[in-house]
């Protein structure tokens, strides 16, 4: 069940105030990664559920189109001497199954497209992963990936550039997942 940030821990204290402690650092790899797919749910219209952690896709479309979401940022929580290379997670992986408690054997990409989230912004100082316009959105299909990449783990901006894309930002992010040929 999807909660509300106001219960209470039997001390008194609320599950909001655990989600403030753990998870205020949104810049952080694993924070941005939640995120993104809070963003993207969002511009889609479908945050109204929760997030399930081991789901074979990030989202399921109405069309029951799956996407996947990957994030990358130049800013990182941490100290950096430099900006960091923008590197996405494309990885194939093996599916978890709640009824045995296993992984299945095989490693394929599950999803039909992928969403790549780019926080693009490069000033500290100006760095807000919630203003939505410092967000870039690239939409590439999983069949393409598979194609083209294969087994590959990685990919990076320019080689996502050099994929079939269509980058967009947020406020045309709905209409681009929607429209784009799966």
């Amino acid at each position: 069940m999807k909660k509300s940030g106001e219960e209470l821990f039997t001390n008194g204290r609320s599950l909001m105030d655990f989600w403030r402690w753990a998870h205020s650092d949104i810049l952080s790899n694993s924070e941005r990664g939640r995120l993104a797919e809070f963003i993207v749910a969002m511009a889609l219209g479908i945050d109204k559920d929760f997030r399930k952690e081991w789901d074979a896709y990030d989202l399921l479309l109405k069309d029951n189109t799956r996407v996947e979401i990957k994030s990358s940022a130049y800013l990182q929580s941490w100290k950096q001497t430099s900006l960091s290379k923008i590197i996405f997670d494309i990885k194939p992986t093996r599916l978890w199954d709640e009824k045995s408690h296993k992984y299945s054997d095989s490693r394929i990409r599950r999803s039909d497209i992928y969403v790549f989230c780019l926080f693009k912004c490069t000033d500290v100082e100006k760095a807000n992963p919630l203003d939505l316009t410092q967000w870039d959105f690239y939409i590439v299909k999983t069949l393409e990936i598979n194609e083209k990449l294969s087994k590959q783990k990685t990919i990076s901006l320019n080689g996502l550039k050099k994929l079939e894309h269509k980058k967009v930002d947020f406020t045309e992010l709905k209409k681009a997942v929607e429209n784009f040929p799966k």
